[in-house]
């Protein structure tokens, strides 16, 4: 059998169900900006990242766009897409250059049907990203700019486990849905109070603690929901 990749859906699942997918799989590096699926599109394949960063943003009609969803190494890229007929009306793709395994779809969904372990698992995590999608839906309408900037920040390193995240400020301005003078004016004041050093294209955290402190109440209860994804899921026959 193949060394097992670090991603933790897989890794929460038995040998032989973590095998199963992984046999079906290619290693893929994936670019910034790589599309991994498009709005009211069935995608070829499905995405087990192993590194890196996948946004999920929804489009408006006047092209304004918003991030309301993040995947790293905790996830799959193309959960919704198992769930029935009706179109994704989601667009992802990398934001953060990222490596991983990638599906056939038509697979996956086969997997999906004849395993109840691999069911289960992937309805937890569709669950995970359901509520922490209504979590963000009030963040945006309810917290303002700088405190929404920071969570992001924050979520971003959970899932990268770095100080430095490269992230252009077009991104920014799209994850927070404002306009890049706002991104420019709220990053200067996190960086101004010593939480961040912002350049372009460049962020690094300087202080976690504060920039906790300096985040909204989003932050936490996102950050549970990360921590305990597939806690409840011991892998039997996990070598």
């Amino acid at each position: 059998m193949r060394e097992s990749p670090k991603n933790l859906f897989l890794s929460s699942l038995s040998s032989s169900a973590s095998e199963k997918l992984i046999s079906a799989a290619t290693e893929v590096e994936l670019p910034l900006r790589a599309v991994l699926y498009e709005a009211e599109v069935t995608p070829l394949y499905a995405y087990f990242l192993t590194s890196g960063i996948a946004s999920v943003v929804t489009a408006m009609p006047d092209g304004g766009t918003a991030e309301v969803g993040l995947i790293g190494h905790e996830g799959l890229v193309g959960s919704f897409h198992l769930l029935g007929p009706a179109p994704v009306t989601t667009d992802c793709f990398i934001q953060l250059e990222a490596t991983g395994l990638r599906i056939p779809l038509r697979q996956l969904q086969e997997a999906f049907r004849s395993s109840e372990e691999i069911r289960d698992r992937a309805l937890e995590f569709v669950q995970n990203q359901a509520l922490g999608l209504g979590q963000l839906a009030g963040c945006h309408r309810l917290h303002e700019a700088e405190e929404r900037l920071g969570r992001w920040l924050l979520m971003a390193q959970d899932r990268v486990q770095s100080e430095d995240l490269n992230f252009t400020q077009e991104f920014l301005a799209m994850m927070l849905g404002s306009r890049r003078t706002t991104v420019t004016a709220v990053a200067g004041e996190l960086q101004r109070k010593g939480l961040i050093d912002y350049r372009r294209g460049r962020v690094r955290i300087l202080n976690r603690k504060a920039l906790e402190k300096a985040s909204c109440d989003c932050y936490p209860i996102i950050k549970r929901l990360y921590v305990d994804l597939y806690k409840s899921s011991v892998p039997a026959g996990r070598d």
